[in-house]
């Protein structure tokens, strides 16, 4: 990797660089991760050493942009990885003598334009449209997983965690789940809650409410942070969606709110739900475009194997105060508490790209505001008892049963292209089609199963 030509870079932060350089050699830093991902969100990176440090933190490292493509990457593209200096963390699971830290970097062009291709100046960008707004927009993702080890089925068996168990019959999930929150606490991640979930073996923590670039950065940390130390275990930690068919799907709901400066826009005292007519926009932009954004808050095929009845997972563009069935949820008001009404999304699962997923919640709901999009009142029947018609009086609709209607909802959405750009919209429809062009034409176990010895 080469450093950036000086003549291309923005004018670097000269006491954020210098606070990086300090907290490197205090903590003996010999080399630094540079991470970014790609249009799905896999995470990628290089490595430099602590000498290239700093003149990479004021030009940037030159890299093949290609990577940032997915699976549909083509030609090499020269790009340049710029450091975010705010996201400097010493790895707390690697040695402390010859330490390894990593930094976030927004992807720019050899003449220090944002790529049009980098999720996380895609949502810089949705960011700046609410701020033009007036808001600032907070995020808190409940994120549920599995530990997948190499235990025998007696020995699967024989866990009978559930849901909020506090005993120690999983194994090692407990103490990996608690090694794990505290691994976060270290490198600047607050967590909020953790507990056993409903599935043997599953886990979730949710993250303490943060503004949405940090709290994107700060999923793709905890995925890192979840893998490395199960692996230390001989476990792995899983963030497909649904990855056991006999137990429940993990999700990923994202509580969010819009503040103007101190106060919450989502809150208002008269209302019977405490909700405010900009919250009510926010909800009916979210229920409109609900099935057209689909593709991104459920990417995969195996994210539509947990949208399912039976499994508390959504499949109806519906909102209420209680009922966990609904895609959206508003939770109930604490008095004295008014910045802590917000609003419950519970399609998203952990494979979707935060970078991405915030962006089009955010989309999403300001659409809902700038046209003044008009809710419905909140379904507290259960929505899987009402018939066809009833819902459709209710203005119920469904979301897209597989990954292929997703793609086909999506493919001509002006809110994704509005919210992504055309780069981005086009590489991540093209990577999705590649995903269930080769699913279709995989022979699987199931059907060879049922149908071989016929």
């Amino acid at each position: 990797m080469t450093q950036a030509p000086e003549n291309a870079r923005r004018t670097p932060d000269e006491e954020a660089i210098k606070y990086v350089l300090i907290t490197a050699r205090e903590h003996d830093v010999k080399f630094i991760r540079l991470w970014f991902t790609d249009i799905v969100g896999t995470l990628k990176g290089f490595a430099i050493t602590i000498d290239e440090l700093e003149g990479i933190l004021r030009n940037g490292a030159s890299f093949d942009g290609a990577s940032i493509e997915g699976l549909t990457r083509a030609n090499e593209s020269d790009m340049i990885a710029m450091p975010d200096p705010s996201t400097f963390q010493v790895l707390p699971w690697r040695p402390r003598t010859d330490a390894v830290a990593r930094l976030f970097c927004d992807i720019e062009t050899p003449t220090g334009e944002p790529s049009t291709a980098d999720g996380r100046q895609v949502l810089r960008r949705n960011l700046l449209r609410a701020s033009e707004m007036g808001f600032t927009f907070y995020v808190a993702p409940e994120i549920e997983y599995y530990y997948d080890s190499e235990a025998t089925k007696e020995e699967t068996n024989r866990n009978r965690s559930e849901y909020f168990d506090q005993t120690s019959v999983d194994g090692t999930g407990a103490n990996l789940r608690r090694d794990t929150v505290l691994t976060l606490e270290k490198m600047g991640i607050p967590v909020k809650h953790s507990h056993h979930e409903v599935g043997v073996g599953q886990h979730e923590i949710d993250l303490r409410h943060m503004n949405a670039l940090t709290m994107a950065d700060s999923i793709v940390t905890f995925k890192v942070v979840a893998k490395e130390l199960a692996a230390l275990t001989g476990a792995h930690a899983t963030f497909m969606p649904r990855p056991f068919g006999d137990r429940h799907g993990s999700g990923m709901h994202t509580h969010m709110s819009l503040f103007e400066g101190d106060n919450n826009a989502f809150f208002e005292a008269d209302d019977k739900f405490n909700l405010s007519e900009i919250g009510r926009y926010f909800i009916a932009g979210l229920m409109h475009h609900a099935a057209e954004i689909c593709v991104v808050t459920n990417q995969w095929i195996n994210s539509y194997k947990r949208l399912l009845p039976g499994l508390e997972a959504p499949i109806y563009a519906s909102w209420t105060t209680g009922n966990f069935g609904n895609l959206i949820r508003v939770p109930s008001y604490r008095p004295g508490r008014e910045e802590s009404v917000r609003v419950e999304y519970r399609a998203p699962d952990p494979a979707a790209n935060p970078y991405l997923l915030f962006s089009v919640l955010l989309a999403a709901g300001l659409d809902g505001i700038e046209n003044k999009l008009s809710l419905p009142e909140p379904l507290e029947e259960d929505v899987f008892q009402m018939s066809d018609s009833e819902l459709s009086e209710r203005g119920v609709t469904r979301l897209p049963r597989t990954l292929d209607e997703a793609i086909r909802l999506a493919e001509n959405s002006q809110l994704l292209e509005k919210a992504l750009g055309s780069t981005v919209v086009d590489n991540f429809l093209a990577n999705k089609r590649l995903e269930w062009q080769e699913f279709s034409s995989t022979v699987t176990d199931y059907e060879l199963s049922r149908y071989r010895h016929l």
